[in-house]
């Protein structure tokens, strides 16, 4: 029996198929059972590392996966961000160069025009003035004609009576022979005498006749000037807004500069302490963006000085008051001849700061006005001193411009100088403008040589325009390092020299 579970329990192959085939088969006992479960929880344990790594390489791989979509979607994102920028970009640089466009015209028609309506004014002053010498020679002919009335009244009275009264033709009697001799007598004497006064009345009646004529064609061209001036005014004024406009983008800082100029016009002493104070306020504000860092190019590739902060305004600046000192901060450049007049307002419109050192302008600089000289620089005014600068006699309603490249530090009331208007022209040079009426730029603005910056006084409605003693002035001063200078030697030779 023993033997027989022995070899019944023997291994071997068909004994152990059958076996499992007779487990699969025969029904499963609690001892069966237990060994089943603890082959499937081997199984389990033995596949599960596996099973957790193969989940976790997939959920990499999906992971992996879905990091590239979302970098592939970010990047191309970032790309058309990109491309947009660059359109922008691009767009706005066109419209950069556009306004730059725009600026140079409107400055360059703003300096035409403005040269326009000082042209009209000098012609009209023209012929304002032949006509007041043509009517004081109308006068004096009428008044020659009206004193010898008397004299030519009496001989053509003798000469009716003599028409009415002839001498006989032919001697009959004695008597016509003595009648005969008295007239021959009288004519001889009273003939040339009447002779010489109706050729000179005739020559006088010429004259006349031709100053009248003289005077209604002066009175055409001054109707036509004042029609093309009138006109040109309209257009600069259309052309001064569309400039303001221009600048209302710099109307915060603007006004800012405006409000401490104000405030510091009425705190200082006197006009050093202005200069001084407005140049600082100037700079601080919207110097950085208006004007060139010290030794910074102009736009001719020369140097231009900084607007200068309190300490350089002073005396003693690096630019002497000398011209050579002034040529030799301008570096080797300066050997270049300077533009002549108007040629400086044509370097390049747009610019935002001096074409050249206002030092090279000497020789060259046009009057801010058309005028007649009253007083120049170093005469003794009517208060017993001494000028320390130009005084010009202008129309009533003269445009005013600027003398020179430079930036508003200061237009308004001060003082005694009424609306001032300073400008400063780099290298410690300031002009000075007192006596406008209207003032046309804003503080902190950069100006073009010939750019119109205000007008004088209009003419009073029950005065004549133009009345000796009624004219409106205009004081010009220059500074360098805030002591007055003769400005004589900086004017322009010719039409625009100033006239005495």
């Amino acid at each position: 029996m023993a033997r027989h579970k022995n070899c019944r329990n023997l291994p071997g192959e068909s004994a152990g198929r059958a076996s499992s085939a007779s487990d699969r088969l025969a029904p499963a006992t609690k001892g069966t059972r237990v060994i089943r479960i603890r082959s499937a929880n081997a199984w389990i344990l033995a596949t599960l590392p596996l099973a957790v790594l193969a989940t976790a390489c997939l959920s990499a791989s999906m992971v992996h996966a879905q990091s590239k979509d979302d970098v592939r979607h970010k990047l191309e994102k970032n790309r058309q961000q990109l491309d947009e920028a660059q359109k922008r970009g691009q767009g706005l640089e066109a419209d950069m160069g556009q306004i730059k466009a725009d600026r140079e015209r409107l400055n360059a028609s703003l300096v035409d025009t403005a040269r326009q309506v000082q042209k009209s004014e000098g012609q009209m002053s023209a012929i304002e003035s032949r006509l007041g010498e043509l009517e004081s020679q109308e006068t004096m002919l009428r008044g020659s004609l009206a004193q010898r009335h008397d004299s030519i009244a009496r001989l053509l009275a003798a000469m009716q009576r003599m028409g009415r009264n002839p001498p006989p033709v032919m001697i009959t009697r004695r008597e016509d022979a003595l009648t005969m001799v008295r007239s021959a007598m009288m004519l001889a004497n009273a003939f040339p005498q009447l002779r010489d006064q109706a050729l000179s009345l005739a020559t006088r009646l010429n004259e006349l006749a031709r100053v009248m004529a003289d005077i209604r064609t002066e009175g055409d061209k001054l109707k036509a000037e004042t029609t093309r001036l009138n006109d040109t005014r309209t257009r600069l004024a259309q052309l001064m807004e569309s400039k303001k406009q221009s600048l209302s983008e710099r109307q915060v800082e603007l006004e800012k500069v405006r409000k401490e100029a104000a405030e510091i016009s009425q705190n200082v002493a006197d006009l050093n302490d202005l200069i001084v104070k407005l140049d600082k306020a100037v700079t601080d504000h919207i110097g950085k963006d208006a004007a060139p860092a010290e030794g910074a190019k102009g736009s001719d590739g020369l140097e231009v000085a900084a607007l200068p902060d309190s300490k350089l305004a002073l005396p003693g600046s690096a630019v002497t008051s000398s011209q050579d000192a002034g040529v030799k901060s301008a570096g080797m450049a300066a050997i270049e001849l300077a533009p002549k007049g108007t040629q400086i307002a044509s370097l390049n419109p747009g610019r935002m700061k001096p074409a050249m050192p206002f030092i090279r302008a000497k020789g060259s600089v046009l009057l801010p006005v058309q005028g007649r000289r009253v007083l120049a620089f170093g005469d003794r005014t009517q208060y017993g001193g001494q000028s320390k600068g130009l005084v010009l006699e202008t129309r009533h309603s003269a445009q005013v411009t600027s003398p020179c490249d430079g930036w508003i530090v200061f237009a308004g009331e001060f003082r005694t100088f009424g609306q001032l208007l300073i400008i400063n022209a780099g290298d410690g040079y300031h002009i000075l403008l007192a006596g406008l009426s209207q003032i046309d730029v804003q503080l902190g603005q950069f100006v073009l040589t010939g750019e119109p910056v205000g007008l004088m006084a209009t003419a009073p409605k029950a005065a004549k325009a133009n009345t000796q003693g009624n004219a409106p002035v205009l004081y010009i001063e220059f500074r360098k390092d805030n002591k007055p200078i003769d400005p004589e030697s900086w004017w322009a030779a010719g039409p625009q020299k100033v006239q005495g």
